[in-house]
This record gives structure tokens, C-alpha cells and sequence, in this order.
């Protein structure tokens, strides 16, 4: 094959590449796509965090922080341990007290609770920060530590949710809507797991029969 015909299948084998990237949500690390820090009633049993990520994807070692928008003290910590399920969405639920949740679809019950806004709640693997939201308004001198704008705060027994659970913006008040309902272990995402995939097998035979029109062209 000659160079000029390395480039000319090249091109469109670089567009292709660059789409199935961009339609890939799996290989993005583990993203907060839900929280919910204030129940109506009591928090007890009812406060939660879900991730989504890669299935397979192990937690062990990951960390999630409460901060306070107040002065940036860290009010709460969870060491986090599990693997994401097949289906994405890992939920981290509030214990109860006997080791039970009220949260339906929880994967880890830990004891915790987060305060209200303005306050962030952070995930990081030994410090490197991964994903963090903040909500409510910060005043001047008072910390902020998601990304970009703050996510607004919620009424009692809401939740803040992404809009797609796989699409991370760096800037909360665009990626977060507010979800009169909360929905753990339910996510919406931007491409399925199965669109993907099609999109995967499209896209490679499209490939293929450039290639194939490309050696008819040179016979």
C-alpha cells in the first residue's frame, strides 16, 4: 500500500476512532450520579450516594468526603470497598443502625450523613480527586469544593441527580438536575451499554469495506 493510501484509509479510520471514544461511557472513571443528604423526617437509614462507572470496576481503596462549606473542615468519610455491578451503578447507603438501609438497591450500607448546603461531597483514590459535587450557595470566604458552579440545593426528601449519569462537564449546576423523586440504582445514561456496542460493530464494519473499496480501487 502506498503512503497516499495509508493516508486516505487512515482519515476515515480516525474519525471512526475518535467517535467510538466519544460513544464510550465506560472508560470513564467512577462518577457521582446521585445523592440524596436530606430525607424528609429523619436522615436515618435514607441518606445515599450512587456511583456509576465501568462494571468490574473495584472501589477498594476509594474514598468519599463530606466537606463543610463553612470552613472546609471534612465532616464525614467512607472508605469505600466492592466492585460496580453489571449494570453500572454501585449505591452507597445509610446504615439504619443494625446493619440494614432503607435505601432500595444499595450495594454498601455504611453509618453516615452528609449536611446540608452549601456543602461538597468528594471521591478520591488517596487524595487524587475523581469526581465532586457541591450544592446550595456559598457565600464569600465560605468553601467550595465540587467543580465549576454549585448544583443548587434541594427541598427535604429530593435528590440531585446527573442528567446523564456517564457525562461529567466539570460544572455541577449544568450536570446536576433536581429529582423530586430519587431514583438509587436507576441511572440515565447518554449512550446504553448495548448502543455502544452496536455503535462498536458499525463503525468496524464500515471500516472494513473502506478497506475492501480501497483494495478494489488499487486492482
Amino acid at each position: 500500500m502506498t503512503r497516499t493510501a495509508c493516508r486516505r484509509l487512515w482519515g476515515p479510520a480516525a474519525v471512526l476512532t475518535g467517535f467510538l471514544l466519544a460513544a464510550a461511557p465506560g472508560l470513564a472513571l467512577p462518577l457521582i450520579s446521585e445523592l440524596l443528604y436530606d430525607a424528609t423526617g429523619s436522615d436515618n437509614g435514607l441518606v445515599f450516594v450512587e456511583l456509576h462507572g465501568p462494571p468490574g470496576t473495584v472501589l477498594d481503596g476509594l474514598t468519599l468526603e463530606g466537606v463543610n462549606g463553612a470552613n472546609g473542615d471534612v465532616t464525614t468519610s467512607l472508605s469505600l470497598s466492592g466492585t460496580i455491578p453489571a449494570d453500572g451503578i454501585f449505591v452507597v447507603a445509610d446504615d439504619v443502625g443494625d446493619g440494614t438501609t432503607l435505601v432500595p438497591e444499595a450495594d454498601l450500607v455504611l453509618n453516615f450523613d452528609f449536611q446540608n448546603g452549601p456543602d461538597s461531597v468528594v471521591l478520591h483514590d488517596d487524595g487524587l480527586v475523581l469526581d465532586a459535587v457541591g450544592y446550595g450557595v456559598f457565600g464569600v470566604g465560605e468553601v467550595f469544593a465540587g467543580e465549576g458552579t454549585p448544583a443548587p440545593d434541594v427541598a427535604a426528601g429530593s435528590s440531585l441527580a446527573r442528567v446523564f449519569a456517564d457525562v461529567d462537564t466539570d460544572d455541577n449546576f449544568a450536570d446536576f438536575e433536581i429529582l423530586e423523586q430519587p431514583t438509587p440504582g436507576i441511572a440515565v445514561t447518554q449512550v446504553s451499554e448495548p448502543a455502544s456496542m452496536l455503535l462498536f460493530s458499525t463503525a468496524l464494519s464500515g471500516l472494513a469495506w473502506m478497506g475492501r473499496g480501497r483494495a478494489s480501487v488499487r486492482a
